[in-house]
C-alpha cells in the first residue's frame, strides 16, 4: 500500500490505471514517470523503510508503479561508455556524489547510493538503495527496489533479490550493520535485522524457516534476527518417499548490540561449529 507520506505524485497512479495503452509517444506521461524515477535517484523517495514506529516494512507502492511505468513510457536509446556499449530503456546513473565506484560498477538510473558508499565491480538496479557507508562488493548485486541500510557489507558475489511485482510484496530489506557473506542469496522480501551476520553461502527467502542453535526455537520466518550469526542449515522432513533435508537458517550466537564487522571473530565463531569459511 502506498504510503500517506509519499513524495511522488499522484498522478502516477492515474498513469497507472491506463498503463495497457501508454508507449514512449505519451510525451505528458513520459515527464511524470521520469519526475518520479528521478526522485528515487535522489534519494528523495525510496520504494520502502522500516517504520520506526512500529517495525514494519512500508511499501510505497506509488514509486514501484514509477518504476515499472518507465519500461512502458522511455525508447530504447544507446549509451558508450569507453568502448562499452549499452541499448537499454533506463540509462545509467549519473549522481555519484561522495561516492566510490570502480570500474566495473554499474547503477541504473533511479537507484540511490548515499555519499560514502563503495561499490566494487557489480550491480545496483533501479528501485535499489544502499545507504552510507556500506559496500557493494565484487559480483555482488542489489536487485530492483532492494534497500539497504548503512554500514552494510555484501561481500563478494551475494545476491539481494529485487521485486517490483506482485503489487504490495515488500522488497528484501537489509538493516544498518549486518554483514551478508560471499554467495549468501536474500530473496522474495526476506529481512536482515539490524546488526545481523549471514554466513557464505546463505539462503534466505520470505518462507525459510528459522531456529535458534541453542535453545531449538523456531524464530520468525524469513528473518535473520537483529545482532546474531547466522548459516545455512537444514531440518529433516519425512515425506512418502522417504527423510529428506529441507533448507534452514540456523542462528548459531547472538551478539553484543553495536557488534562491528569483526572479520576475525565472526570467522572464530563459525570455526568453533565446525563450518568452513
Amino acid at each position: 500500500m502506498t504510503h500517506a507520506n509519499s513524495p511522488i505524485s499522484p498522478v502516477i497512479d492515474d498513469l497507472w490505471e491506463h498503463r495497457t495503452e501508454l508507449s514512449p509517444r505519451d510525451q505528458g506521461a513520459r515527464h511524470h514517470v521520469v519526475e518520479a524515477v528521478d526522485l528515487l535517484d535522489t534519494g528523495t523517495a525510496r520504494v520502502a523503510h522500516v517504520d520506526a514506529s512500529t517495525d514494519e516494512v512500508v511499501v510505497d507502492e506509488r514509486a514501484k508503479r514509477a518504476v515499472l511505468l518507465s519500461f512502458k513510457v522511455l525508447e530504447m536509446t544507446e549509451s558508450q561508455v569507453g568502448e562499452f556499449r549499452y541499448h537499454d530503456r533506463t540509462p545509467l546513473k549519473k549522481r555519484l556524489g561522495g561516492v566510490r565506484m570502480v570500474p566495473g560498477a554499474i547503477a541504473r538510473w533511479g537507484s540511490y547510493l548515499a555519499p560514502g558508499t563503495v561499490l566494487m565491480p557489480s550491480f545496483v538496479n533501479i528501485g535499489g538503495y544502499v545507504d552510507a557507508g556500506s559496500m557493494v562488493d565484487t559480483w555482488a548485486t542489489v536487485g530492483s527496489a532492494a534497500q539497504i541500510g548503512r554500514n552494510v557489507h555484501l561481500a563478494g558475489g551475494a545476491g539481494i533479490g529485487g521485486v517490483l511485482e506482485p503489487p504490495n510484496a515488500a522488497p528484501v530489506v537489509v538493516e544498518d550493520d549486518a554483514f551478508i557473506g560471499s554467495r549468501a542469496m536474500v530473496v522474495e522480501g526476506a529481512r536482515v535485522r539490524k546488526g545481523a551476520k549471514l554466513g557464505a553461502g546463505v539462503i534466505l527467502t520470505k518462507s525459510t524457516r528459522v531456529f535458534d542453535a541453542e535453545t531449538g526455537d523456531e524464530l520468525p520466518r524469513g528473518e535473520a534476527p537483529a545482532w546474531s550469526v547466522c548459516v545455512g542449515s537444514t531440518r529433516v522432513k519425512k515425506f512418502p518417499g522417504g527423510e529428506f533435508g529441507l533448507p534452514c537458517l540456523l542462528v548459531l550466537k547472538r551478539l553484543p548490540e553495536g557488534s562491528g564487522h569483526d572479520k576475525l571473530a565472526l570467522n572464530e565463531i563459525l570455526r568453533d561449529h565446525g563450518i568452513a569459511v
